[in-house]
């Protein structure tokens, strides 16, 4: 499996197929039982890992965008974008004008002073997604960000996803059974009885 910079692929399988476990595995969440994963030209895991901070790792270099937004209830929205760059020791201003920039891109600007329970479904999602992008990561890994959202706005998220991934040049990788969004990638990986097969996607422009 290879996701090339600026790309945004599909991730599907039934349910219990290990989806979610591969995405896991992707992130350094649990370590996979055997195989090869490299990040650019680094070797991350070769038979066991070869990265001694894994969780400066996954702080630093892989996004993660979930099912729920799970944004921190008692921050207002541009501190929780900012808090992630803030725990790698990046200045509180410069975070905060990160924040700014990212919430600007994805349209939720006017909201940066709001709290979480002030959102809708769809500007929480967004959010999300800036958290996500806040620390430039060459990776981002979306697990059904799409499910608890009507077709509208889960057609939003995909279309953002992928203007994010071509502005900031990050490899995406979309964990989904949403039918609604399966035809904009131009590629997918399916996994079938525990082998990962590519396939060609539609790549239909959103609607």
């Amino acid at each position: 499996m290879e996701v090339a910079a600026g790309e945004v692929v599909g991730l599907i399988g039934p349910s219990g197929s290990g989806k979610s476990t591969l995405l896991k595995c992707l992130g350094a969440v649990i370590e996979p039982s055997a195989g090869r994963m490299t990040l650019g030209d680094e070797v991350i895991y070769d038979d066991g890992w070869k990265v001694r901070d894994l969780r400066a790792l996954r702080r630093d270099r892989i996004g993660f965008v979930f099912r729920a937004p799970y944004l921190i209830p008692f921050l207002d929205v541009t501190d929780n974008v900012a808090l992630l760059p803030m725990l790698a020791g990046v200045p509180n201003g410069e975070a905060r004008a990160r924040a700014l920039e990212l919430l600007t891109a994805l349209d939720v600007q006017h909201r940066a002073r709001a709290m979480p329970s002030q959102l809708s479904g769809g500007e929480q999602q967004r959010v999300a997604i800036a958290r996500g992008l806040v620390n430039r990561p060459p990776v981002i890994l979306a697990d059904e960000p799409t499910a608890p959202l009507d077709s509208v706005r889960a057609m939003s998220v995909i279309r953002i996803l992928n203007e994010m991934a071509r502005r900031f040049e990050t490899a995406i990788v979309v964990v989904t059974h949403d039918e609604k969004i399966i035809p904009t990638f131009r590629r997918i990986y399916h996994i079938r009885d525990g082998v990962t097969q590519e396939e060609a996607g539609e790549g239909r422009p959103f609607e």
